[in-house]
């Protein structure tokens, strides 16, 4: 059986890539070194922040360093390629245009597991960055499978970011207790079916079981299908 080896490209944040690498492993069934899939991760931390170039229209800044990296990927011979991010699926068209190796798509396989979980008409919350929000990336997503997208208002979204970049890009441990008073809101006050944890950095804080049933994580997501894609078959 022919091994498929997993790219990653990482480093958006550090420590989202470490997780997202753990999540790997611990979601594989494996008896022995062998039974895990192959990887190749290149933790590029110093590549220009995603919401920065976003909402300052100078992704050719991001672009440009990250075609390095997807290079590196094609030189490594990997199948597929996984990004622990979401601000970054933004430009995930002009990345898939630099390489015939397929970059698994996270915001559409969320969209499709929310459609298949929670079926389509009902209204999804998005909890993520100011880049990714002002992108759309999971608005219109949340639009072609026939669901209702709700953004937070303006000051929850700055509680979303200031858990982002006060706590978590800083390593200060957030209070799960504050995320998910949010994401019942969402459900509770704001009558979202599911609520899309869609920022990898919010993927770190654990939520508790009944939390998780009116959520989605992306980055679970996006676990489960570079498994699926790199087990031999």
């Amino acid at each position: 059986m022919e091994r498929k080896r997993l790219g990653v490209l990482g480093g958006m944040g550090p420590k989202a890539t470490s997780v997202f690498i753990d999540q790997i492993i611990e979601s594989t069934v494996a008896d022995r070194d062998q039974d895990h899939i192959d990887m190749v991760v290149l933790n590029h931390a110093s590549l220009p922040d995603r919401t920065h170039v976003i909402l300052e229209n100078t992704g050719e800044l991001f672009l440009r360093e990250i075609e390095k990296d997807i290079r590196l990927l094609e030189y490594a011979e990997v199948a597929n390629i996984a990004m622990p991010c979401n601000t970054a699926h933004y430009y995930i068209q002009e990345m898939q245009a630099m390489t015939t190796i397929p970059i698994i798509d996270m915001v559409e396989e969320t969209m499709r597991e929310i459609r298949d979980t929670f079926g389509s008409g009902g209204k999804v919350g998005i909890l993520a960055t100011n880049g990714t929000l002002r992108s759309g990336i999971y608005s219109e997503s949340a639009r072609r499978y026939g669901m209702i997208p709700h953004e937070p208002v303006a000051d929850v979204q700055q509680q979303v970011m200031n858990i982002i970049y006060r706590d978590i890009k800083r390593g200060i441990t957030s209070d799960p207790a504050e995320l998910e008073g949010l994401i019942r809101d969402m459900v509770t006050k704001d009558g979202c079916s599911c609520v899309i944890i869609a920022c990898t950095e919010l993927s770190i804080v654990k939520l508790g079981d009944e939390t998780k049933k009116v959520s989605i994580d992306a980055m679970d997501v996006l676990v489960r299908r570079s498994i699926e894609l790199s087990l031999p078959k």
